[in-house]
């Protein structure tokens, strides 16, 4: 493939966030090769092992757990790392902010050759692997098949569905993991976790995010910084959205490379420096464009009691949202050119995580992410890029009926919870 078909840099935005990131188009098998190389890479020899998801609320737990370790790295190349990239108006390759029900959307036009901070995941004794809860298993396999015997292993952040894909890894490891999370576990998945000698460490959900839940558990005295980045965390984790710094850590733990964000919350907390700053900001004139299309792009459905808001696009999902609430809006479902979407509640809806658990997802009440399984060959995601997703959007907006016809039948108030165990998708 021409590498220039799959570039955005001079593309108008209202084409090229109607197509995936370049990540999309990198085939799984390479992908899939390369990061089994970096994860090894990682693995091998460390002293402790950290597998947490990939936003600012699981990256908070590994620079934490790096602090307990004595093993946080210099901030210093990072930062002139970023300085450079601010200048150039590049970015790292953003994470998935859907956990792995999103697709990894690769912005950066630098060479890893050029990043002298492409080696990073070799530089701490505690070595770092992010992973949606779709990888976990994957994550837990390499651990077991590279670590020294009697490693320290954590898994912060992640809520697994079930526990047999994991069974076998957890077991090779029994005694020395500790698992701290805040989402909503299924009873049998956790006594099956705590079974095999897990420490398994689960927060409300509603109350903390999992940065308080490592903060709390870990044996550390931790200074004043880690207490203020668990409230910060939190802030933006719960959409709690009172702490103007919350917004900074979501944008930068989204467009900045894992070990990036940990090196710098880690060593300045929720009070990032002035080269974080001027990067956020060369990032946020074109994540602005980007909100604005897709709220542009949205259209408004009534399903039961509910005023569904319904758009497309590669956009900040949370942002877009808050939008349609704004506008009025009690749910807002962002779809995503990857072929994943993006739910969201509020005080008047609180069944994200209902919706997706129907089109293969999962999440909060008010948060949630799917990707339905409609998609068989590249032509399916040609006719998604072409139609704004509309297959998508009819499968999810049917996921929507079958919800309130249930909360109809059991006489519910519209915006009453349920417990389910579903994936992390709270940004």
């Amino acid at each position: 493939m021409d590498d220039d078909l799959i570039d955005d840099a001079g593309r108008p935005l209202s084409r090229y966030t109607r197509l995936p990131g370049a990540g999309f188009f990198y085939p799984d098998s390479l992908d899939e090769q390369r990061a089994a190389t970096r994860d090894r890479e990682t693995i091998e020899g460390a002293d402790a092992i950290v597998i947490a998801d990939g936003d600012a609320d699981g990256l908070a737990c590994a620079a934490m757990i790096r602090a307990a370790h004595d093993a946080a790295l210099d901030p210093e190349p990072f930062e002139r790392a970023l300085t450079e990239k601010a200048t150039d108006g590049v970015g790292d390759g953003a994470t998935a902010a859907d956990g792995a029900t999103e697709a990894v959307d690769v912005t950066t036009d630098v060479d890893a050759a050029d990043d002298p901070t492409e080696d990073a995941h070799t530089w701490s004794s505690v070595g770092l692997l992010p992973a949606g809860p779709y990888a976990l298993d994957t994550a837990l396999e390499r651990v077991a098949a590279h670590a020294d015997a009697g490693v320290d292993v954590y898994v912060c952040d992640l809520c697994p569905d079930d526990y047999e894909p994991i069974a076998d890894s957890l077991e090779s490891l029994a005694g020395t993991v500790r698992w701290f999370d805040h989402h909503q576990w299924d009873s049998a998945v956790a006594e099956a976790v705590r079974d095999v000698g897990v420490d398994l460490v689960v927060g409300a959900s509603d109350e903390e995010c999992t940065a308080d839940v490592t903060l709390r558990s870990l044996a550390t005295d931790f200074e004043k910084r880690w207490h203020e980045l668990a409230t910060v965390t939190r802030d933006h984790d719960l959409w709690i959205k009172t702490d103007r710094r919350s917004d900074d850590l979501a944008d930068f733990s989204y467009w900045s490379g894992s070990e990036t964000y940990v090196a710098l919350v880690g060593a300045y907390g929720p009070d990032l420096p002035p080269s974080v700053d001027d990067y956020l900001e060369s990032r946020r004139v074109e994540k602005a464009a980007r909100i604005d299309a897709a709220v542009d792009r949205a259209v408004v459905h009534e399903v039961g009691a509910w005023s569904v808001g319904v758009t497309y696009g590669r956009c900040s999902q949370n942002e877009v949202a808050e939008r349609l609430r704004e506008a009025g809006a009690d749910a807002a479902v962002i779809v995503k050119p990857a072929g994943s979407a993006s739910i969201r509640g509020s005080e008047t809806f609180q069944h994200a995580h209902e919706v997706a658990g129907r089109v293969n997802g999962g999440g909060h009440p008010q948060a949630a992410g799917c990707k339905p399984d409609i998609y068989d060959d590249m032509l399916d995601y040609a006719t998604h890029w072409t139609t704004d997703g509309e297959a998508c959007k009819r499968v999810i907006l049917a996921a929507f009926e079958a919800v309130a016809e249930t909360v109809q039948a059991a006489g519910e108030p519209g915006n009453g919870e349920t417990e389910h165990s579903g994936s992390n998708d709270a940004e």
